[in-house]
């Protein structure tokens, strides 16, 4: 049932990815309403490439359009969701083209190849590095596997570095055709892989046109080599000391990082097996190169070449070979040449421009055969052992389409190419396409198109092309120059539709032309040549005294490169036209014999921005590369057809009638399978050997029935054979299991016997110990009584008094437990007081120890100290800035010691007066405002009675010898504890207060008495009593008589 809904989600999904719109753009130009309009095709391509959807399908081929920008659409996450999912499910992407065509090789086992064109700039090189990753991703992974992975990505970079530059269209152009074969196993693993190269532009060794460079692999070496590696091989760490790399006058690129590139080329070399020694001996060469560019030539009174750079010929010799007579046979090599007259050696001295001629010619064919070995070698990393059948997915990545400002013969051969390549896709589409409809009698609309044989035949055709043309005027004797070719090319071309040159083109083309130039009109529009160096590029010679010296080195690359048994010259070799020509021929069969897939880039913009969508660009691109033409082929064709035999071998198992063998014909097979599959009339066509398919959603449909069909066809050959073979071990695990079960019961019961046997035992022990557990201890209460004192003690450790004041938590212990109780909670007590003690402060320990003092005088004395124990002691209550300046002025120098507001009762009447009671070091002063009422020497205070109420006062008895002294002082004050608490400590008396009951007595002055009584009430009040007495009524408080109360 999940299989049954996840093929409905999918096809639910594949339908409407197929029929619904992007947000922005259709992903599929198939359907696009207005196919036929130019105009709606160029409108749905900027609407996509503005919401930076750069990839767009025409069915199965692909159209990216190069964003100049990172899109982030290139991760692992993105590959993993591209793996394995039907073509059309997703947006458009590279991944789903390389995807698919791994899939359908993997189960088709045929080869397949992808086509990737475009104009310089478009973004080939990255679409085939793309595919390569993906690859790297997706296929089967083990060690072996994964040297192999890395092989085929690290030669990449190297291939790059020694075969790309940067042109005025692209900053990572490649300078040669790349063809690879990527050899998978019957797994679908990457097992190996082969590289074809074509037309190395070796002529940019010596020379780049103005906002070019050379190769990327000199200014890598320059700028990213080590100190110690330039020292070895005569170097500087400056591009502009070399005559090859600064003719371009751009040396520094800001889209480029030659020092990070040569890391990652290093590092890729050294994985895809080069020695040591190879790669000592490679840059060797790349060096040889640059010091060769810098050998200058000065011409001797005779016009001959004279040599003026022995210190670049001294470092060419002396990294080419450790020989140092080579030195020699270097200057001579490049100062005569050898001419062959009648067998006999004739040596001819070169003149300057000859001598240029040559170093050029030797520094393009070093570099030129070099690029050739390392291709060689990286076959050699990337070769498969193993002889068994291989699937290969071949990625050509090649030269774009180029014009230049002015155009040479790598322009020719280049454009030669693209030519061939766009014929090669007229062949396999277009053509076979309309061709294949009518061998099969389906009917369909005709879709006119261009023809580009015409060019080809052009270029290529034998004894009157133009390749034949320029290589017979490299082959004839006499003067031949390359004016004398164009002439030839005017004399045979003469009224061709798509040649012109400066003397047969009417009077308004010629002014566009120059008398050295030709024009031809490609399919992919006009392009002028400049016939300049057409003869000598053409022949690539390399004098034979040079081969002879380069013979003589001990660089094991250049020995490879300069075989002694290469022949010299006694047959011409082929040209350079003639040998990509041929290579050419080579490739369009090699691919003729594989299943065709193609990419086609597209640039937006002549500038390189992002965001920038130039019109009559793209549309140019669009017309030259047969998109419209390609769209309306899959508009009015079918995207899918196979012969019969292999469409019902394949898909017989949908249909009963068909499964598991059909006796009639195929296409009656095919019919029948297709009617019960349900396919409507406007969905297929009939041919004489293929059926076709119109609508891609229609193969998936059925492509996913059959793998649920394949699915459940497993699940029932399964099911037959785990049912004989499981049936059996059914039965003999049966009887083994009753068997395992009495046993196993049997142990259990007895094993659950002797636990409650043993359960019985303690129980009874347990019970014993509870009847004797006030006996003294013995067998019968020994165990009981340790877990009573286990258990009192664990409950204990988790119920401890958390402060010294809390007395009520504390477990009541069992009685055994009693002694040990005592001893703990002392011990518990102890240690709370010792934390308390630590961690109070140096104020609060006075404050304890003034509290300590007040404990000791009034605790179970007086009735409401217990409120006052809460109350902190304050050092002062009267700030000195309250008391007035001129009684501070007469106190001040006895010290200040306490104060606190009083109100004081006169002895006569007593009247309440607010005062201020303060103390000094030397005596007590009763103030008012600005006067000292009365002073109290310590030594004459004879005590201080309070009562034992809950009231305020207290009487200072003073020492009255002389009648006009005043006497005792009935004082009122709020902080009454505090205060006292204070005397006691100025005059360091401890027994002058007096706790009394009742009333006291007081000396109004000498010789007279009064008296203060105390009671206690509801409600507190002081007045005067009928007796005369002061009453002194304090709310009514029970005496706290315990000192833990305290």
């Amino acid at each position: 049932m999940d299989a049954e809904e996840r093929c409905q989600r999918i096809l639910q999904e594949m339908e409407g990815s197929l029929t619904a719109r992007d947000r922005v753009g259709i992903q599929d130009f198939v359907l696009l309403d207005a196919y036929t309009s130019e105009t709606a095709f160029m409108d749905n391509l900027r609407k996509r490439f503005n919401e930076n959807l750069i990839y767009t399908y025409i069915g199965t081929l692909l159209v990216s359009v190069n964003p100049y920008k990172e899109l982030g659409i290139y991760t692992k996450k993105q590959m993993d969701i591209y793996m394995g999912v039907n073509f059309f499910e997703l947006p458009p992407h590279i991944f789903a083209l390389a995807d698919n065509v791994y899939r359908t090789m993997i189960s088709e086992t045929n080869n397949h190849f992808i086509l990737i064109s475009g104009e310089s700039g478009a973004g080939k090189t990255e679409a085939s590095k793309k595919v390569l990753q993906f690859y790297a991703v997706c296929c089967p992974s083990t060690r072996l596997l994964d040297n192999v992975r890395d092989r085929l990505l690290l030669s990449n970079p190297v291939l790059e570095a020694f075969g790309n530059a940067k042109t005025l269209k692209n900053d990572n152009s490649s300078r040669f055709g790349k063809y690879m074969d990527i050899q998978f196993d019957h797994q679908g693993a990457a097992v190996g892989g082969h590289v074809l190269s074509y037309l190395l532009e070796k002529s940019r060794v010596v020379h780049q046109n103005h906002g070019e460079r050379n190769f990327h692999i000199f200014y890598q070496l320059v700028e990213g080599g080590e100190d110690e590696l330039l020292r070895w091989l005569g170097l500087e760490r400056n591009c502009q000391n070399y005559r090859f790399l600064i003719q371009g006058e751009c040396a520094k690129v800001s889209s480029i990082n030659d020092k990070s590139d040569w890391k990652t080329v290093q590092k890729a070399l050294t994985i895809i097996e080069f020695s040591e020694k190879d790669i000592e001996h490679l840059f060797a060469i790349l060096a040889s190169v640059l010091h060769l560019g810098n050998v200058h030539f000065g011409a001797s009174a005779l016009g001959y070449a004279t040599l003026n750079s022995s210190a670049e010929v001294h470092w060419l010799s002396k990294v080419l070979s450790t020989d140092t007579s080579i030195k020699f046979s270097s200057n001579y090599a490049l100062e005569v040449y050898i001419v062959i007259i009648d067998h006999f050696q004739v040596l001819s001295p070169f003149t300057a421009e000859h001598a240029k001629y040559a170093r050029d010619a030797l520094a393009k064919a070093i570099y030129g055969r070099t690029f050739s070995w390392l291709v060689n070698k990286i076959n050699e990393s990337l070769a498969n052992k193993d002889s068994t059948r291989k699937t290969v997915i071949g990625l050509l990545d090649i030269y774009g389409f180029e014009v230049f400002d002015v155009n040479s013969f790598e322009q020719f051969c280049i454009n030669f190419c693209n030519e061939k390549l766009q014929q090669l896709f007229i062949q396999l589409t277009l053509k076979s396409e309309q061709e294949e409809y009518e061998m099969e009698g389906i009917e369909w609309e005709p879709v006119p198109y261009f023809n580009n044989k015409i060019i080809c035949d052009l270029v290529e055709e034998k004894h009157r092309g133009i390749i034949s043309i320029l290589d017979e005027e490299c082959l004839r004797p006499g003067e031949a120059t390359d004016f004398t070719f164009l002439e030839k090319l005017e004399e045979k071309m003469c009224g061709h539709p798509h040649f012109v040159t400066h003397k047969l083109a009417d009077q308004k083309t010629r002014k566009t032309l120059e008398r050295g130039d030709f024009r031809l009109l490609h399919y992919a529009g006009e392009v002028t040549y400049s016939v300049a160096g057409f003869l000598d590029k053409n022949n690539d010679l390399l004098y034979r005294n040079i081969k002879e010296v380069m013979r003589q080195s001990k660089n094991s690359i250049i020995q490879h490169c300069f075989n002694a048994i290469e022949p010299d010259g006694k047959k011409r070799p082929e040209t350079v036209a003639t040998q990509f020509k041929n290579s050419l021929a080579g490739l369009t069969e090699i691919l003729m014999t594989k299943e065709p897939w193609y990419v086609r880039c597209l640039k937006p913009n002549h500038c390189k921005q992002p965001d920038r969508f130039d019109d009559v660009m793209v549309r140019h691109q669009v017309k030259y590369l047969g998109l419209m033409e390609h769209l309306r082929v899959r508009r009015a064709g079918f995207a899918y057809r196979r012969r019969y035999e292999v469409f019902l071998k394949r898909y017989k198992a949908l249909c009963p009638d068909t499964w598991p063998h059909w006796k009639g014909t195929p296409a009656e097979g095919v019919q029948r399978l297709i009617k019960h599959l349900g396919y409507k009339p406007d969905e297929y066509k009939m041919g004489r050997t293929k059926i076709f398919i119109r609508h891609p959603r229609t193969l998936f449909a059925t492509e996913d029935a059959f793998e649920i069909c394949k699915h459940e066809l497993a699940t029932r050959i399964q099911a037959k054979y785990k049912g004989y073979r499981v049936k059996g071990q059914y039965q003999r695990q049966r009887e083994a299991a009753t068997k395992i079960e009495t046993c196993w019961r049997g142990l259990q019961a007895r094993k659950e016997r002797e636990r409650r046997a043993w359960a019985v035992k303690v129980i009874k022990k347990f019970i014993k110990g509870f009847m004797n557990r006030n006996q003294p201890v013995s067998m019968d209460n020994s165990e009981y009584l340790a877990f009573v004192r286990q258990s009192y003690l664990t409950r204990l450790k988790d119920n401890l008094p958390k402060s010294v004041l809390d007395k009520t938590t504390w477990l009541t212990p069992p009685p055994i437990m009693q002694e040990a109780s005592m001893f703990l909670r002392k011990l518990h007590t102890r240690l709370l007081v010792r934390k308390y003690v630590r961690g109070i402060s140096s104020q609060q320990k006075v404050q304890l120890q003034i509290k300590a003092l007040t404990s000791d005088i009034f605790r179970g004395r007086k009735e409401n100290y217990p409120q006052s124990i809460c109350q902190p002691f304050a050092d002062t209550r009267i700030s000195e800035k309250d008391i007035n300046i001129k009684v501070l002025q007469q106190i001040c120098p006895e010290g200040i010691k306490y104060s606190v507001p009083v109100i004081k009762y006169d002895r006569n009447g007593f009247r309440p007066r607010f005062r201020q009671l303060i103390f000094t070091q030397a005596a007590a002063y009763l103030v008012e405002e600005a006067k000292i009422k009365q002073r109290v020497n310590y030594s004459s205070l004879k005590g201080v009675s309070v009562s034992n109420l809950s009231d305020n006062f207290l009487i200072l008895h003073v020492s009255c010898d002389d009648t006009k002294q005043k006497g005792d002082l009935v004082l009122q004050c709020s902080y009454l504890f505090e205060a006292l608490t204070k005397i006691c400590v100025v005059t360091k008396n401890h027994s002058l207060i007096k706790v009394v009951q009742g009333s006291v007595r007081f000396d109004i002055q000498p010789g007279k008495e009064g008296f203060v009584d105390f009671k206690s009430s509801s409600e507190a009040m002081v007045y005067r009593a009928k007796n005369g007495h002061l009453m002194v009524v304090g709310p009514h408080n029970a005496i706290v008589n315990s000192r833990d109360k305290s």
